[in-house]
């Protein structure tokens, strides 16, 4: 995590919320109390930002300045409106390709996707804004600066982002190998949001309950999954293809 994306004590960071910076993650020192810590959690929580108890030491590790018990990381990009970015594409003519990820966690296989995603012409990536990977130093390197050219939405729940794209007329396809469907017996020539899910669950069970298809990879070997960002690039390059 770049130092130039941090800051650190507790009334510095409420002032970063308050003032509307792209805080994406405030990690909280275990088993700390007081007023001006009651007050951090309640502007996080106005806010929704996401935030995490951690040892001392990763503080520690994060700052060698007084941080009072409270680190901040700052996105180094700014996020549009998922309504924004759905309004936007549709306005543009062009069939919309969307992708949504799942709470993915880590940083680098986030970048790595940005990377693929602004390779085969993703209109913007939807993320939720609880559980999901930030955006930091790693994601930018990993992006190789991707992360500057795509539009990024963050949302409240990935559901309701599911219901919105739907309205809008956008078909929603899940990578899951809990089907029989191959992506390439899938449409996706007309306006779709792939969906990918996270390293250690995959896709959330309820997402896949109100997705409008659901598709897998063929796969050869002893293994029997993909890293999620190699996963991904086939599902993006399919898509390429049939538009192609």
């Amino acid at each position: 995590m770049e130092k130039e994306h941090l800051i650190f004590g507790i009334r510095a960071i409420i002032e970063a919320i308050q003032s509307g910076a792209a805080v994406d993650k405030v990690f909280i020192q275990k088993e700390i109390s007081g007023e001006l810590m009651k007050d951090l959690m309640k502007v996080m929580k106005r806010a929704n930002v996401n935030f995490s108890y951690v040892p001392v030491e990763k503080l520690n590790r994060l700052t060698p300045n007084n941080h009072q018990g409270a680190v901040a990381s700052i996105s180094p990009i700014g996020f549009i409106e998922l309504e924004h970015l759905v309004d936007s594409t549709l306005a543009s003519g062009k069939e919309p390709l969307f992708l949504i990820l799942d709470q993915i966690s880590d940083a680098r296989n986030f970048g790595a996707i940005i990377r693929t995603a602004e390779c085969t012409g993703v209109n913007g990536i939807i993320v939720q804004k609880s559980g999901s990977a930030p955006v930091n130093g790693d994601t930018v390197k990993t992006s190789a600066g991707a992360v500057f050219n795509v539009p990024i939405c963050k949302v409240e729940h990935i559901k309701d982002a599911i219901f919105y794209l739907q309205g809008s007329g956008i078909k929603t396809v899940a990578a899951t190998e809990k089907t029989d469907q191959n992506i390439y017996d899938i449409d996706l020539k007309e306006g779709v949001a792939l969906i990918m899910g996270s390293e250690e669950r995959g896709i959330n069970p309820s997402v896949l309950k109100i997705v409008d298809e659901k598709a897998k990879l063929p796969m050869f070997g002893s293994i029997g999954s993909l890293n999620v960002s190699v996963a991904c690039g086939a599902f993006l390059y399919e898509a390429v293809r049939q538009r192609s």
